[in-house]
């Protein structure tokens, strides 16, 4: 269940605004907590599907080595210069991991639509390239809080 966005209403974005802005951003935000409590955060590429965010990262990493150890997060994904620019999404929730560790590309039907749309996204291409060094993560946000500046 999705928690509503109490705050901000004038300047949150609708949901059609939200999926539009999610499919053209690349990057994103990701913030972990590590076993001492610290935050982590640190830019990664995701993919939307309308309902889930799609994280593909190095399983080498100390995100990836946090999320599996705590995989409650939370993700920015923003954009804009000047003030009246400055639009956003925050995602938080619980990661779920999906296919094999690290991806090589066996067969994956739950991993087809968004490899495809990260593909597409981030590489210009109809089909994911495997490293054998990257996995993914999906995170399905319980709570959504965004804002676009230029409404004001």
């Amino acid at each position: 269940m999705t928690v509503a966005q109490r705050h901000g209403r004038r300047i949150m974005m609708t949901p059609a605004e939200l999926d539009s802005f999610l499919a053209e951003q690349r990057t994103c935000r990701v913030a972990t907590v590590s076993a001492d409590g610290r935050p982590h955060v640190s830019a990664l590429w995701f993919a939307w599907d309308g309902r889930s965010l799609w994280l593909y990262s190095l399983t080498r990493s100390r995100r990836w080595s946090e999320m599996r150890a705590d995989p409650r997060i939370a993700v920015v994904v923003d954009d804009g210069e000047e003030y009246g620019e400055l639009r956003g999404v925050e995602l938080s929730g619980t990661v779920e991991f999906i296919g094999e560790a690290p991806r090589t590309g066996e067969p994956f039907p739950a991993l087809e639509a968004p490899e495809q749309l990260f593909a597409a996204k981030n590489f210009g291409l109809d089909a994911m390239p495997h490293d054998g060094r990257h996995a993914w993560a999906r995170l399905t946000p319980d709570a959504i809080a965004s804002w676009d500046f230029r409404k004001i």
